[in-house]
C-alpha cells in the first residue's frame, strides 16, 4: 500500500517522523489531502500523556485544512476538490441523551481527531462527512486552521461566560484560543483584561487592544464581569474567581488542568459567582462560529512551521516561546 509521511507520538513527550499507510475512507468518510494544520495545546496534552492514551503511536493534529481527494460510497454532501476543514470532534453515537438534545460534545462515545484516530500532522487524513466543515474559497488556509479548534473552543467558552453587553472580560493565558476569543468579545463591545505569562503574549494582547495587560500574578485594576481561564494552571482558578464581581462567571476552557488549590467559599464562590467548564464543542458551535468569524473578518496571528519541523513547533509551544497561533504547512 502506498505510504505517507506522518508524525507519531511514540513515547511520552516525544514525536517521531514515520511512514504510515495512506488511510482509506470508510463508506461515510472523506479523504483529505492536508494543506495546513494548526498546533494546539491539546496536542501537547496527548503527546505528553497528560491525557490517557487512546491510540498507540497516534498522529496528533486537529485543526486541519485541505482538499478532498476521495469519498466513501455513501458520501453525498461533498465533492472532489472541495476545500474542507477538520476539527477536534470526529464522531459521536448520535443516539444518546446528550446527542439527541443538542449536546453531542458530552456524548460518552465521542471520538476525536489526533487522539482516537490519526490527525493532521500527516499528508492525508480521513474524517466522517458529517463532521467535516465546508470552507469558502478565497481565504488563506493558514488563517483558517486556528479557527477550527482554538477559535471554536473560544467561541463556546465566551458563550458560557454570560458576559453582559459591554462587560469587562478577564482572559487568563493569552495564546492561540485566547487571542481569537478576545477579538470576538471586542466585536461585541467588550473590554478585555489579559493576564498572561510571556512577554510575547503580553505584546499580542496590547496589539489587540486590551485595556489592561499584566503578568500571571497580576490583579485586574477593576472587578471583572466574567473571566475565561485558557492556561492549564489550576492555581489561576481561585485568582480569577476572586477578581470577578458578584454574579459573574468564570469559565475553564482547557481539556486538562493542573490541580486546583483549595478555595475559600466567601472569597471565591459566594455572591452567586458561577464556575463553569467547557468540554469539546458541538458541530453547531463550529458552524455558528465560522459564520461569525467570516462576518467580523476575524484574523488570527500566525507563526508558520514547515512539516519537517512539527516537533520544533510543539517544543516552542511547550516552552512558551510562541505567541498567537502556530500552523504547520505541508507544501
Amino acid at each position: 500500500m502506498e505510504g505517507m509521511k506522518a508524525w507519531a507520538a511514540d513515547k511520552p513527550g516525544h514525536l517521531r517522523l514515520v511512514e504510515k499507510p495512506i488511510p482509506v475512507p470508510k463508506s461515510d468518510e472523506v479523504l483529505v489531502d492536508v494543506s495546513v494544520c494548526g498546533v494546539c495545546r491539546t496536542d501537547l496534552h496527548v503527546i505528553d500523556r497528560e491525557l490517557p492514551v487512546h491510540r498507540r503511536n497516534v498522529t496528533p493534529g486537529h485543526q486541519i485544512v485541505g482538499t478532498l481527494v476521495q469519498t466513501g460510497r455513501h458520501v453525498r454532501q461533498f465533492r472532489l476538490g472541495q476545500f474542507v476543514g477538520v476539527a477536534w470532534l470526529r464522531r459521536t453515537c448520535g443516539s444518546c441523551g446528550w446527542c439527541t438534545t443538542g449536546r453531542e460534545n458530552l456524548c460518552p462515545f465521542s471520538q476525536y481527531n489526533g487522539w482516537d484516530h490519526d490527525g493532521g500532522f500527516a499528508q492525508y487524513v480521513t474524517v466522517p462527512e458529517a463532521f467535516a466543515y465546508a470552507l469558502p474559497l478565497g481565504r488563506e488556509p493558514l488563517t483558517f486552521a486556528p479557527l477550527l479548534c482554538a477559535g471554536i473552543i473560544g467561541f463556546r467558552a465566551l458563550c458560557r461566560a454570560s458576559l453582559p453587553p459591554g462587560g469587562r472580560l478577564g482572559i487568563y493565558g493569552f495564546g492561540s484560543s485566547a487571542h481569537t476569543t478576545a477579538q470576538l468579545a471586542q466585536s461585541a463591545g467588550a473590554d478585555i483584561v489579559a493576564i498572561t505569562r510571556g512577554e510575547g503574549n503580553r505584546q499580542l494582547a496590547r496589539r489587540i487592544g486590551a485595556s489592561f495587560v499584566g503578568e500571571e500574578d497580576a490583579e485586574p485594576p477593576q472587578p471583572l464581569d466574567a473571566a475565561i481561564v485558557f492556561a492549564p494552571a489550576g492555581s489561576l482558578v481561585p485568582r480569577a474567581l476572586e477578581a470577578t464581581t458578584r454574579g459573574g462567571t468564570v469559565v475553564l476552557a482547557g481539556i486538562h488542568m493542573s490541580e486546583i488549590p483549595a478555595m475559600d467559599y466567601g472569597r471565591h464562590l459566594f455572591y452567586e459567582r458561577d464556575l463553569r467548564t467547557v468540554t469539546a464543542n458541538t458541530r453547531a458551535d463550529g458552524q455558528s462560529f465560522l459564520r461569525v468569524a467570516h462576518a467580523i473578518r476575524l484574523m488570527p496571528s500566525v507563526s508558520t512551521y514547515q512539516f519537517d519541523r512539527v516537533d520544533v513547533a510543539l517544543s516552542d509551544l511547550r516552552a512558551g516561546r510562541l505567541s498567537g497561533s502556530a500552523v504547520i504547512t505541508m507544501k
